[in-house]
């Protein structure tokens, strides 16, 4: 019998690779062509793009799995992933769905992605981040985000999304993989702003509103399908270092 370590090392393959993303893609799809899914909350969203003006989308690791749904395909955005097998993977199902990805992490790449991002940015496109990614605390934003929009001007939106029927996985994000023939709702979230002179003290402060709006969101949407509570990490992040991914 193969042991997890030899599974993982399976997995690691290209070839391996690009078959379980095409497998969880088609997985998604029959999520999304079986379930009844809302998205809520646009009212921002839509104004922001209608302006013209770029955002920072944000979202719990865990409920990652929805970005694809909850993006109009025809305006560019891209998703900050780690650099890691497990990122790659994901970079391969978010690509099956049309969604551009960027790498990097706060312990590999994240300068780099930071820039790369700021240019995004710049250039009128959109962004996503999981703040408490790629290895929590679960629930728990980091200061990336907040230093992205310090230094770009862009908004803040936070998204998520709550469900009828899923699986909540035993791992340190508690992913959230939906069921077929469900229901659920995506939601977004008020813009968060951040001033170009932002000392240490008001960046800490966007950061606490970005967790608390995410972990409230979150809580209602869990609530109003029916969802155990899945209660934020208690540690909190210690440092402000740039860099939050998925």
């Amino acid at each position: 019998m193969a042991t997890p370590r030899a599974i993982k090392s399976l997995s690691r393959r290209p070839a391996v690779r690009r078959f379980i993303s095409w497998l969880g893609y088609l997985y998604m799809w029959l999520v999304m062509k079986t379930g009844r899914w809302r998205i809520v909350g646009t009212e921002s969203r839509d104004r922001l793009i209608a302006e013209k003006q770029p955002f920072i989308t944000c979202f719990w690791h865990g409920r990652l799995l929805m970005a694809s749904l909850a993006w109009n395909r025809s305006e560019p955005f891209h998703m900050l992933i780690s650099s890691h097998a497990d990122g790659q993977l994901i970079t391969q199902i978010a690509a099956r769905f049309g969604l551009e990805t960027l790498a990097g992490s706060s312990t590999r790449g994240g300068t780099t992605a930071l820039k790369a991002m700021a240019r995004i940015l710049k250039d009128g496109g959109y962004v996503g981040i999981t703040p408490d990614g790629p290895q929590g605390p679960r629930m728990r934003a980091s200061i990336g985000a907040v230093a992205l929009a310090r230094l770009t001007g862009a908004a803040i939106v936070p998204m998520t999304f709550g469900t009828s029927s899923c699986r909540i996985l035993n791992s340190w994000d508690k992913f959230v993989v939906p069921y077929p023939f469900g229901a659920g709702d995506i939601v977004w979230g008020t813009p968060i702003y951040v001033p170009r002179n932002a000392d240490d003290k008001v960046m800490e402060g966007a950061r606490l509103q970005l967790e608390e709006w995410l972990n409230r969101m979150t809580a209602e949407a869990d609530r109003s399908h029916g969802m155990p509570p899945i209660e934020p990490a208690a540690e909190i992040p210690t440092s402000i270092e740039t860099g939050a991914d998925a």
